[in-house]
């Protein structure tokens, strides 16, 4: 699709199609836009568009819609990019910043996507096998008895008890906590295993069995957390009258349960540094057909260590949308622990 004209005309009958809801004629496009041509040049132009699949005509009336090939035309190559005001920009920092705990910071960046998309919104823990270990603590508890305490790079806290033997004092203890977390340092929490197989080969040979029931503690409170957990916020919006879903909601909202499989998808469509977005038939997810997925990554220190999405109807606003997202998981990567 070559010609200017028409891919203006395109870009009309999306943006109107998206702010009435209605199917668009020729008529209206020439009163509403600056297109510079007749309305039966337009009908020309929409009968081009019509026959490479860019839009439709839903029923009899003259008007048209856009198909899922002519929104992907549109975002690829029409849509500009939406920054948002300052006020948004500063509501969005101020809103996650006063966040107590990683839960707090993921539930309020999911209310947020919604609040402003008015779609669905999904947002991922950040994931163990991305992040590291920021900190070992031993804290001794009295009756031979440990609290190792895991703290990781981006704000998971787990606690776990060991006992411990009669012999170990506070100085071993001390040169135990140095160890681990030196030799930890920059490692995925995957990599725990070779760590604290280096830190066992350095001690003494009577401590070696303490630092391999460290490492089991360590390693077991890791693995009753490694299921990717997802938050997803605005199930409520897509009720709404004028979200296209009246006659088919149920698949999608069966969609949003299958978390695993949701989870596989946007792992599968995004980027780690751009925002990436899937249009209906595109998605692999069946109940998702009628839907597009707006998606981008987010972390700290320019790491990606969890997935941001917006989930909506076909017809959406993308450049709003493209720009929400965007912006949240900007905001997220800054508050994110660290």
């Amino acid at each position: 699709m070559s010609d200017t004209r028409r891919l203006e005309v395109l870009r009309a009958i999306v943006e109107d199609y998206v702010h009435t809801q209605e199917p668009v004629g020729s008529r209206v496009l020439t009163e509403r836009h600056q297109l510079g041509v007749s309305p039966a040049t337009v009908r020309n132009d929409m009968a081009a568009l019509e026959e490479a699949g860019y839009i439709a005509q839903p029923h009899t009336s003259a008007g048209r819609i856009p198909t899922d090939k002519g929104y992907r035309l549109f975002v690829d190559r029409l849509s500009e990019a939406r920054p948002l005001t300052q006020p948004q920009k500063r509501a969005i920092e101020k809103f996650l910043s006063e966040a107590v705990d990683l839960d707090d910071v993921i539930g309020r960046a999911g209310r947020l996507i919604a609040q402003l998309t008015g779609q669905v919104a999904v947002v991922q823990y950040p994931s163990l096998r991305r992040s590291g270990l920021r900190h070992l603590e031993l804290v001794p508890t009295g009756e031979n008895r440990l609290l190792v305490v895991v703290i990781t790079d981006n704000g998971r806290v787990e606690q776990r008890f060991l006992d411990v033997p009669d012999d170990v004092d506070e100085a071993t203890l001390g040169e135990l906590r140095a160890r681990l977390n030196a030799a930890a340092a920059g490692r995925r929490l995957t990599q725990m295993d070779v760590a604290f197989n280096e830190v066992s080969a350095a001690v003494a040979p009577e401590h070696r069995p303490l630092v391999t029931a460290i490492g089991e503690v360590v390693t077991s409170a890791l693995d009753e957390e490694q299921e990717e957990r997802l938050v997803v916020a605005g199930q409520a919006n897509l009720a709404r009258a004028g979200m296209g879903f009246d006659q088919g909601l149920s698949p999608l909202l069966e969609a949003l349960e299958e978390q695993v499989v949701l989870l596989g998808l946007l792992t599968e469509m995004t980027s780690d540094e751009n925002v990436a977005v899937s249009i209906g038939h595109e998605n692999k997810l069946a109940g998702l057909s009628r839907a597009s997925v707006v998606s981008t990554g987010y972390g700290s220190d320019g790491d990606t260590v969890a997935l941001l999405s917006s989930i909506g109807p076909t017809r959406m606003d993308y450049p709003g949308t493209i720009a929400a997202v965007r912006a949240v998981a900007r905001y997220l990567s800054r508050v994110l622990p660290t």
